[in-house]
């Protein structure tokens, strides 16, 4: 496969950084990637290879570019207290501007469905209830997806939540469950970033799992 780094522009003239992996054979369609708190790191452009491995372009766009350009931490417990504290600056508003534009730039090669982690697990959520282009939407441990639960998303979406994530009460998996009825909230005996195998709390059996209900959600949606 093909990977890069390419400059994206919003819709308000902000030029970011994203990362794309594409597939060497014939391309299905394109997946934006969402980080965590951590940048666009090592282990999120792995993501976008093994999503490009399955024949998906896979785009990652560096959504902390406006704050800190190339912004990239570990899984530390100072690079946690640091995405912590990105979180305070961040704009809500104009990274729904920034991952437009990586909708955009990335449907040329079909449809577009969109999955995120932690705080892109939320955006993700964010991006199926406000924009009409995603074909769907997979939402790892999202801790606001709850507080948007009472809008519907506009494309087929999934939740997958930890029951021991200490970060995200069961019981806002139970409020996804009761307000969206028809989006599948799943729960796994697991932790927060559960999927992620750079952290400790991977748990392989929740994440393949989780991985492989996401990839029939966007097989049967995107391509």
């Amino acid at each position: 496969m093909k990977t890069e780094w390419m400059d994206i522009t919003a819709s308000d003239g902000k030029t970011i950084k994203m990362y794309i992996a594409t597939p060497d054979d014939k391309v299905k369609g394109a997946i934006v990637v969402l980080q965590e708190i951590f940048g666009v790191n090592e282990h999120i452009r792995t993501v976008c290879e093994r999503y490009a491995a399955e024949g998906y372009v896979a785009a990652a766009p560096a959504i902390f570019d406006r704050q800190s350009p190339g912004y990239e931490r570990g899984y530390a417990p100072e690079d946690v207290q640091a995405g912590i504290a990105m979180m305070q600056s961040f704009d809500r508003d104009a990274v729904m501007l920034d991952i437009g534009a990586a909708v955009e730039a990335v449907k040329q090669y079909g449809k577009v469905g969109v999955v995120g982690y932690c705080l892109g697990g939320s955006l993700a959520y964010r991006a199926a209830i406000s924009r009409d282009d995603l074909a769907a939407a997979s939402c790892y441990y999202g801790g606001m997806v709850s507080d948007m639960a009472d809008m519907a998303p506009k494309c087929p979406t999934i939740t997958h939540f930890g029951e021991t994530d200490q970060s995200i009460p069961l019981e806002k998996a139970e409020i996804v469950r009761q307000k969206r009825p028809e989006v599948p909230v799943y729960i796994y005996p697991a932790g927060h970033g559960f999927s992620c195998d750079a952290r400790s709390a991977y748990e392989p059996v929740s994440a393949k799992l989780a991985w492989e209900r996401t990839q029939k959600l966007f097989a049967e949606n995107v391509g």
